[in-house]
């Protein structure tokens, strides 16, 4: 039977295709249109055999046929968004709160064991060193500090060998392993060890957990061996990492001197540079900061930030990194006139209520200061001394120490003296212990939470960025103060402790089941910053997966750029629980295809974080969730079925609370779960028994498919590869209809097509574009390729099974078939054709057949501009403006390498020797010797270099219009007219283009969907630095404390303040009351 009607078909296409020969001879060179009709009626004949072809190999009546069947047992419900997000901020809250046990439990752990630990300055104790651990000398003897320490591949810890039962310690590479305080830490710090086992038998989730020394020593559980870089140096130092200095001070407003006069020429100018990009480092998204450089004059090292401050994120640092570089020394250092400056900028920023409103300090960077400037501080800062003043002496001379020494113990703060570029960190790090003594006298163990951070610096990072990518993650930390009571007027941090929180751990504690096909949940930072979002891509990819700069900043406007007032971000900012609601343009197939659709947005805090959750649910079938009953016998007999798989990465039972299911997977656990074998497993019963519905449910389509690869000749020349089918519970089914070596895309449906599977973020892209088409229509499409020169050769066609005939109905399924290019094109052609181009676009304007098979996968516009064009002015297709503010740009940059040889530390001694030799020959030749020997380290010849920097872009995306079936046109060329058809094919997203190629409209541009970056002017940049979104700050503030003891404040040998000069704020302090 069907055979004769092939033949029908046949039949009447050959004498259709004669008429529509017959009828292009008299329209060929001519301004008539080519017929509608003919090419209606072979669309029409095509679209009826793709469709047919299409709906037999996926069985997609059948399995409409066997929902409909169930639809009297099953109940719709629209979805409570608001309980919902609820809900799930309860989730979020309980597995945070019991992350942050962890780490308190460590806290308390810590302070009793220094408390009773006495120093002892001679003490010897062979620890782990993570170094050294397991090496041995030429003679096979371990190392010292190198003992045997036990490494065991564990599947918990990425597969990476680890020891469970102990902690090591990772030494930075410029500190002695055996210093006296080193040694005497790492001692009392072992009794953490049992603590780390203990939390991770209550919590067996628990990652990496850790112990940062304020000595500079890091102990981490469980050990793991480190290995230093090329150059035999480990450049981690846990006391610069975010997780710590949040941790260890409060939020604060700096503003940066730096001295420029002419006599920090040379090496002093490149030192005092690499201290004020080493105290950026420990400035963080709570705290706000500007350099200003003097000398006879002010200048702000930004001049579009004067008399303000800007907030420390990433992208700030990095803008005021790069005019750094533009300072140069000469004149008079006038430091009267940056003082009040500086003060005035603390006093008028603090006024506006913007900033930390907590700790406010002035760093000052100088290679002298020729008096005490003490009238300046009693006008501004005594008695209360609000601001602090931290001074760093640059080079050896110690002629000026004692006016900078007195600076800052007037005033809270600390002085340091920094001789070469390899002192410059510790001396940095110096102040951070000086803005936590409040903290520590208050003892106020506050919990901070990160923003997502990638700490590639780690080993466990450096083994995993290779074959798993980097990990997102944010770290809960705490820290741990002295309780000793003879240091307790010093306040002496000890260090922090900590705990990591992958991402994708979050992930887990949202059911995607409920959220629907395009919806999705999302978090962010007090400051607006993504926590998670479907939409963040903090990797790209040049060869190896790198980091984005500003990954870590990316701000919630950024992906949902439709609100462009940012109600949505702003209420959630504020810890607002609520609704909002908006059209949203959204990107899919590597963002060339886009989705319009209505947004309802919920929202709520997740208590005892610094984070707010958020929930997006699609309007339509994205608000509604069914409920379907079968029984556990016939549920678990279908589940078993060998076809049948579940989303890797939804969680459906939890195996990561007891080490013996860590194994499982999560069709293996739901079993066990259901059949009662293992009690001790918690699976989410609601999803469990909806995936047993669905497996019911679609289990006859198994038969189905089975049936028909065995009709070799239904499909003999097996152009159709494979069948599959997916539900709203991550159930897929897949059928191969050749055999698995046979498959022209041997990634389809495995992992490493992340876009067509159920992840924890969305569902497969053949879903998705699915249930956006009318239903009982087929969306087809090519998969674009990363490689533009490898055009794909499969053609992916799929449908949305819907439980009703309206809206309100849940789109339960989709079914798909994916098939040969080849395959797909022959069926369109059938005879030869002259005097016209013929093409076969999807409703994105993406080219799936063409004569020219190299133009397959192209945006039609690129081919065919002139009728593109003509497309968008009738209203067939329309432009969707998008912007991508997380792409990155090829840009030519003047680049040299004297920034990567100042971080080197043989550089940095280098460097040093040749400055002291400078130093020494000064009385024989005039003082700009020092810069012309320093010009060989610093002022390397620049060159142009291509790189990828972070830019905004603006792009078009096309749609067709659902309303508009057919049209005819033509198009005034230079000299002749082209004529065009475009009609729809039946029951699908795709439509013939008939172009009479006989008139050339070389004229008319072709249209592209090249991104084109967006270049703001220099006002434009100005107004970008100066506007601040809306933040909340941190609850807590610990920005002074009356027993503090300002008396340590920092010094050189032999150097100690004048009596009189440290008495003074105090006597005017006391007569002030």
């Amino acid at each position: 039977m069907i055979l004769n009607l092939l033949r029908a078909f046949w039949g009447v296409f050959f004498l259709f295709w004669t008429a529509f020969n017959t009828a292009l001879v008299d329209v060929v060179g001519s301004e008539q249109q080519i017929p509608l009709s003919v090419v209606k009626l072979w669309a029409s004949a095509f679209g009826g055999e793709i469709k047919s072809i299409a709906a037999k190999y996926s069985g997609s009546q059948l399995l409409q046929k066997k929902y409909k069947e169930y639809e009297k047992d099953v109940s719709v419900e629209e979805i409570d968004g608001l309980q919902l997000v609820k809900k799930l901020a309860k989730s979020m809250e309980e597995m945070f709160h019991k992350k942050s046990e962890a780490v308190r439990h460590l806290v308390e752990a810590a302070e009793d064991a220094h408390l009773k630990h006495e120093f002892d300055a001679d003490l010897q104790y062979e620890y782990f060193n993570a170094v050294l651990i397991n090496e041995r000398d030429e003679e096979g003897n371990f190392l010292e500090l190198g003992k045997e320490f036990i490494l065991v591949p564990n599947d918990h810890f990425n597969n990476l060998p680890v020891n469970i039962s102990l902690s090591d310690v990772q030494v930075p590479t410029n500190m002695y392993n055996k210093d006296p305080a080193i040694v005497n830490g790492v001692f009392w710090s072992e009794s953490l060890n049992k603590v780390f086992v203990d939390n991770f038998d209550r919590d067996p989730s628990l990652i990496w957990q850790y112990f940062g020394s304020a000595k500079g020593f890091f102990r981490q559980y469980p050990g793991i061996k480190w290995e230093p870089d090329e150059n035999g140096v480990i450049a981690f130092d846990c006391r610069n990492r975010k997780w710590y200095i949040q941790a260890a001070t409060s939020p604060k407003d700096v503003v940066i001197l730096v001295d420029v006069s002419g006599s920090m020429k040379g090496l002093r100018l490149t030192i005092a540079k690499q201290t004020v990009s080493s105290i950026l480092d420990t400035l963080g998204d709570d705290d706000f900061f500007n350099i200003i450089a003097y000398n006879e004059e002010l200048h702000y090292v930004e001049p579009c930030l004067n008399g303000t401050l800007v907030q420390a994120d990433r992208a700030n640092k990095e803008h005021f990194r790069e005019h750094l570089n533009k300072l140069f020394a000469k004149g008079i250092g006038m430091l009267d006139i940056a003082l009040n400056e500086a003060f005035n900028i603390l006093s008028d920023f603090n006024h506006t209520g913007q900033g930390s409103i907590c700790s406010q300090a002035i760093m000052l960077i100088t290679d002298g200061a020729v008096d005490t400037y003490d009238t300046i501080f009693a006008k501004y800062n005594w008695p209360d001394r609000k601001v602090r003043m931290f001074t760093y002496l640059i080079g050896r001379e110690a002629a000026f120490a004692d006016n900078l020494k007195w600076m800052a113990c007037a005033n809270k703060g600390f002085f340091t003296q920094i001789s070469t570029l390899a002192d410059v960190q510790e001396n940095v790090m110096e102040y951070l212990h000086v803005l936590s003594r409040p903290k520590v006298i208050d003892q106020e163990h506050d919990v901070v939470w990160t923003e997502a951070y990638i700490d590639s610096t780690l080993p466990q990072a450096q083994k995993l960025a290779d074959d798993q990518g980097l990990v997102l993650m944010t770290t809960v930390a705490m820290p741990v103060f002295s309780k000793q009571n003879e240091t307790r007027s010093k306040g002496i941090l000890l260090g922090v402790v900590g705990t990591d929180v992958p991402v994708k751990e979050l992930l887990k504690a949202i059911p995607k089941y409920k959220l629907g096909i395009h919806g999705y949940a999302f978090a962010i930072t007090n400051n607006g910053y993504i926590l998670t979002h479907p939409e963040l891509r903090p990797l790209y990819e040049e060869g190896k997966k790198r980091r984005k700069p500003n990954y870590s900043s990316v701000d919630l406007s950024e992906v949902e750029w439709e609100d462009r007032d940012d109600v949505l971000r702003n209420a959630m900012v504020n810890r607002k629980t609520g609704k909002f609601s908006m059209e949203v343009k959204k990107t899919v197939d590597k963002g060339k295809r886009v989705l319009v659709m209505t947004n309802d947005y919920y929202y709520t805090d997740i208590r005892g974080t610094p984070f707010s959750l958020g929930v997006a649910l699609s309007r339509g079938h994205g608000k509604y969730f069914f409920r379907g009953n079968v029984t556990i016998e016939e549920g678990l007999h279908d589940l078993e079925h060998p076809d049948v798989s579940l989303a890797d990465e939804w969680s459906y039972c939890n195996t990561d609370l007891h080490p013996e299911h860590h194994q499982m997977t999560q069709l293996g656990a739901i079993k066990l779960y259901l059949t009662g074998k293992e009690p001790l497993l918690q699976c989410d019963k609601e999803l469990i028994q909806e995936v047993l519905f669905d497996a019911v449910v679609s289990a006859p389509i198994e038969a189905y498919w089975t049936s028909l690869a065995l009709n070799k000749s239904e499909n003999s020349d097996k152009g159709v590869e494979v069948a599959f089918l997916g539900t709203r519970t991550g159930l897929s089914r897949i059928n191969l209809f050749v055999g698995p070596e046979q498959l022209t895309n041997q990634d389809f449906l495995t992992a490493e097509d992340k876009e067509n599977i159920f992840n924890a973020d969305h569902f497969p892209l053949w879903y998705r574009r699915a249930a956006e088409q009318l239903p009982g229509s087929f969306v087809y499409s090519i998969p674009f390729s990363r490689e533009t020169a490898n055009k794909s050769n499969v053609v992916t066609a799929s449908t949305a099974i819907q439980l009703l005939d309206d809206r309100k109905s849940p789109v339960v399924a989709a079914v798909g078939i994916q098939m040969k290019l080849e395959f797909f094109q022959r069926k369109f052609w059938t005879a030869s054709r002259q005097a016209i181009n013929c093409y076969l676009i999807d409703n994105n304007g993406f080219i799936l057949v063409s004569e020219d098979y190299r133009q397959t996968g192209n945006f039609f516009g690129e081919i065919e501009g002139a009728v593109m064009n003509k497309l968008l002015t009738m209203g067939s297709f329309k432009r969707i403006t998008l912007y991508d503010y997380q792409a990155m740009c090829r840009t030519n940059k003047e680049s040299s390498d004297s920034a990567h040889s100042l971080l080197d530390p043989y550089n940095a001694f280098f460097a040093a020797v040749k400055w002291i030799m400078t130093e020494l020959a000064v009385f024989l030749v005039e003082f700009n010797l020092c810069s012309w020997w320093h010009s060989d380290l610093t002022a390397k010849a620049q060159r142009l270099k291509q790189t990828l920097e972070p830019c905004d872009t603006e792009y078009p995306a096309f749609v067709s219009e659902r309303t508009i079936k057919e049209t005819t046109g033509n198009i005034a060329c230079d000299d002749c007219f082209k004529s065009f058809v475009i009609q729809q094919i039946p029951s699908s997203n795709l439509f013939m283009v008939v172009v009479d190629n006989e008139c050339n409209c070389e004229s008319i541009l072709p249209i592209t969907m090249e991104p084109i970056e967006i270049r703001y002017n220099e006002s434009l940049k100005c107004e970008r630095l100066k506007s601040q979104k809306i933040r909340r700050r941190p609850e807590s503030c610990h920005g002074f404390h009356p027993e503090e003891n300002a008396r340590e404040c920092g010094g050189v040998l032999g150097l100690s303040a004048k009596p009189t000069l440290v008495l003074l704020p105090l006597l005017l302090a006391i007569f002030s009351r």
